[in-house]
């Protein structure tokens, strides 16, 4: 919004704002009624401005219009005739300056302010002296989040610096990304969406539920790069339904025709507000939807899933890649892997009951219920766990694998453990996490312009991401690479994608950059803060 000395110099230099071409005589383009306004909201601010700088916001309704002048000349604003009886129409004029500016995420920088942009941007009086860097700023908030014992208090004071001050909050997670990554993501974050009601303090993104049934397309038409969505259908959770301080759609879960055709009304707006290439992840949606949905739009939409493609999709990338390297057909290689569920080892006698997309992974066997008894009867090589459930390979698991395995066991978890000492010697326990892969992946399918995601271009991200594992690495007792890495990682990863969505032509951005390695790097966000004028 304009401060007074803005809206003083403004009005001092014309009596009108305008629109449009036209000269000082009013007689422009522009629209009357919005001249009006503008006029009326500067005189508002000129008014409250003596003796003192202020911010004001101009609202006012046709009801009051006869009595603004009364007010005013009183020395208040537009702003003091609000009543309960009387509604106002909020208009707000804004710039960066003052107050505005220290409450925009967007450009607030703090104390980081310089003495120049101090006074261009109307902050003298509104900062204590100090001018610091955003490194201090970094070094001061890490010491302070180190004091909570409870991860969520963290966690919650990682989102509340996002609100203020969102390019801090992405250098802090940036420079300290392995301390902080635990915090932000898996696993505290999945107790922050247990608790999202009881924690929420300001909105990010957009909320789409069932109540927004055929407003969708006027709902998509503001934001303008990248948004989180959450799309609510109900809960059948009674804790969450009995809940006082649940936010959600207070109601049972939609089902059948009712969810798809939110879902189907939803993925039309998309594409019709940002076209072809808007790049949709589906996150967290249950099994049951998930394949369908991701089996329905992959053919119309630039889509992908994150937790089915790093689930079932993970058997389907290694089975492609025996295949690839044997030249043996796919459906030779997939009996190669086996899959359990929560009901046991998935064989051919269960195929009538299977979903869909469990289906390819039935093999020959007779029943087996548990892990342990599959582990004793297939003898794998390999264990991959996906499904979130903890405790699964237990001691007996591991001793099972151990006896008719060869060599030094490799171990990788989604979650993050602290150093273990044994024997003297101090192993790293590995991290196989979902944000080594689809960061890169996201990025190296928007660089592209590509028009929609094959399999080939995930199977190109998990062999770049295999290819970074180091020697050095292993002694560690670690698969992947440190996530202090990340971005140079996810850079590589993004140009792989990028290059096998351009041979397989489905990439647009034309022509394709000589070194897209370095164009990724390029097409990354920096977070380090901006002079202002």
């Amino acid at each position: 919004m304009l401060s007074a000395r803005a809206a003083a110099t403004a009005a001092a230099a014309s009596p009108l704002w305008k629109r449009g071409e036209g000269g000082s005589s009013g007689s422009g383009s522009g629209c009357t009624s919005c001249r009006e306004v503008r006029r009326r909201a500067a005189a508002v601010r000129v008014r409250a401005a003596a003796p003192r700088r202020v911010e004001a916001v101009a609202m006012e309704s046709a009801a009051e219009t006869e009595k603004e002048e009364e007010v005013a000349a009183a020395g208040g604003g537009v702003e003091d005739m609000a009543t309960e009886e009387v509604p106002v129409t909020p208009w707000a004029f804004s710039v960066a300056s003052g107050y505005t500016l220290l409450r925009d995420p967007h450009h607030n920088k703090g104390l980081a302010f310089s003495e120049k942009e101090r006074d261009a941007h109307y902050l003298r009086g509104l900062l204590p002296p100090a001018v610091v860097s955003q490194d201090l700023q970094v070094k001061k908030i890490m010491h302070n989040l180190r004091q909570y014992s409870v991860p969520l208090q963290r966690y919650m004071a990682m989102m509340d610096l996002q609100e203020r001050n969102e390019r801090l909050f992405y250098k802090l997670l940036i420079d300290n990304v392995e301390e902080l990554l635990p915090v932000v993501y898996t696993p505290t974050v999945g107790e922050a969406c247990q608790k999202y009601g009881s924690i929420f303090r300001q909105p990010q993104g957009l909320y789409v539920s069932l109540k927004d049934k055929y407003v969708c397309l006027a709902l998509l038409e503001y934001p303008r790069i990248c948004l989180p969505i959450t799309i609510d259908v109900g809960t059948n959770n009674e804790q969450l339904l009995n809940d006082e301080f649940y936010i959600g759609l207070r109601q049972r879960r939609a089902t059948g025709k009712e969810y798809h055709e939110l879902m189907e009304e939803f993925m039309s707006a998309v594409k019709q507000i940002y076209g072809e290439k808007v790049l949709i992840q589906f996150e967290d949606f249950a099994n049951h939807n998930a394949f369908d949905l991701l089996a329905k739009y992959s053919k119309s939409h630039l889509v992908f899933n994150d937790d089915i493609q790093a689930g079932t999709g993970i058997a389907e990338l290694i089975a492609l890649e025996i295949s690839k390297q044997t030249k043996a057909p796919i459906e030779e290689c997939r009996k190669k892997v086996w899959l359990l569920d929560s009901k046991g080892l998935i064989v051919n006698s269960r195929k009538e009951s299977l979903q869909a997309f469990k289906k390819p992974w039935a093999h020959e066997h007779e029943p087996v219920t548990t892990l342990l008894d599959a582990v004793q009867s297939i003898k794998p090589t390999v264990l991959i766990g996906t499904s979130g459930v903890g405790k699964t390979f237990t001691k007996e698991v591991i001793e099972a694998m151990a006896s008719f395995n060869e060599g030094r066991a490799v171990f990788a978890s989604g979650s993050p453990f602290d150093p273990v000492e044994y024997n003297g010697k101090i192993h790293v326990p590995g991290q196989s996490n979902n944000a080594y892969i689809f960061p890169g992946f996201g990025l190296g399918v928007v660089i592209s312009g590509a028009v929609r995601v094959h399999e080939d271009m995930l199977l190109a991200a998990s062999e770049t991401l295999a290819d970074q594992a180091t020697q050095e690495n292993f002694e560690k007792g670690s698969i992947f690479p440190p996530f202090t890495n990340i971005r140079k990682i996810s850079a590589r990863i993004a140009a792989s994608v990028a290059a096998k969505a351009y041979e397989l032509g489905l990439a647009t951005r034309l022509p394709q950059p000589r070194d897209l390695e370095k164009y990724a790097e390029s097409c990354m966000y920096t977070p380090v803060y901006r002079s202002y004028r």
